[in-house]
């Protein structure tokens, strides 16, 4: 009799340690599940739904991408919407590796200059700034605290470096980032061309990674990407006319001598670069910080100490 309470005893000891791991299997299982739910989200904005956007916010810690392009002519073998192809191919790869959202098609940019060609899309510079400020507002009211602008475009080169210092002109509570590198300095295949800008070796191999198929190598010829320089004016001297006073037909370089070996190495630098660039913004609790301090002064500069 004694016996047989001791088997039930342990019987029932079984049982418990069986729940127990039963319990704990289902509870890892859960957790590995989230996890698994939290890495499948859409890095793309207009992928998400409404209640995984909320999540993706919070596996992002606030942590947005704004790549910019434009529309333009991209000598006779590219497509008109290159640069945008290209930033966000970058940025949808580098919020990949560092969680982040990436906000849809954005081509309202600075191109002037690109008028006289077809495809062109040029908005007036009232409209490039408020349609950004507008963009940025938006995102931060969709949680987006620290927004990281990446560029695409060449032509948005004093445009968006003014667009992030007027920040400053009134309060946010959203920080804009801008990292505006494309192209490593060293490293990698060696070029065969030195003018080597627009739509020329390195842009076109670029697109042969990002969309091989939009790319048309044997055009790449049919017009002169060679630098014109019609101006003859003083060191230091800006015009407007400047570019197309040297590429009229919107076409810097060389794009017959791209190879998948040059565009490869620089997709991969710059995949990488805008990662470590989002790494450390979502750490950054420095700058968030001193903005707000500052707009504080601002509200009472008379108390300022001098």
């Amino acid at each position: 009799m004694i016996a047989l309470h001791g088997l039930h005893l342990r019987f029932k000891d079984l049982c418990l340690a069986s729940s127990l791991a039963l319990l704990s299997l289902g509870s890892a299982g859960a957790v590995a599940q989230a996890a698994s739910s939290q890495a499948k989200l859409p890095v793309q904005w207009e992928e998400l739904t409404g209640p995984d956007f909320v999540k993706a916010i919070h596996a992002a810690q606030g942590t947005c991408i704004l790549p910019i392009g434009i529309l333009e002519k991209h000598g006779p073998h590219l497509p008109i919407g290159s640069d945008l192809l290209n930033a966000r191919y970058t940025a949808i790869h580098a919020a990949e590796k560092q969680y982040v959202i990436v906000f849809p098609q954005y081509y309202f940019g600075q191109i002037a200059e690109a008028r006289h060609e077809p495809g062109t899309v040029s908005y007036s510079r009232e409209l490039q700034l408020a349609m950004l400020q507008a963009t940025t507002d938006e995102m931060g009211r969709n949680g987006c605290k620290k927004i990281l602008i990446i560029n695409g475009h060449g032509g948005n080169a004093h445009l968006l470096p003014y667009f992030v210092q007027t920040q400053l002109d009134k309060p946010h509570d959203y920080v804009v980032y801008l990292f505006d590198q494309r192209t490593p300095a060293t490293g990698g295949p060696k070029k065969k061309t030195t003018n080597d800008q627009h739509a020329g070796e390195s842009e076109t191999s670029k697109l042969m990674i990002v969309r091989p198929d939009l790319v048309h190598p044997e055009r790449a010829k049919d017009e002169s990407g060679a630098d014109q320089n019609r101006q003859k004016l003083p060191e230091g001297v800006y015009t407007g006319i400047w570019w197309y006073a040297r590429f009229p037909d919107h076409y810097a370089g060389d794009g017959s001598a791209a190879s998948h070996e040059l565009g490869e190495y620089q997709m991969n630098w710059w995949v990488d670069s805008v990662s470590r660039v989002l790494a450390a913004i979502k750490a950054d609790d420095v700058t968030p910080r001193l903005q707000q301090e500052f707009f504080e002064k601002t509200s009472h500069p008379i108390d300022t100490p001098q």
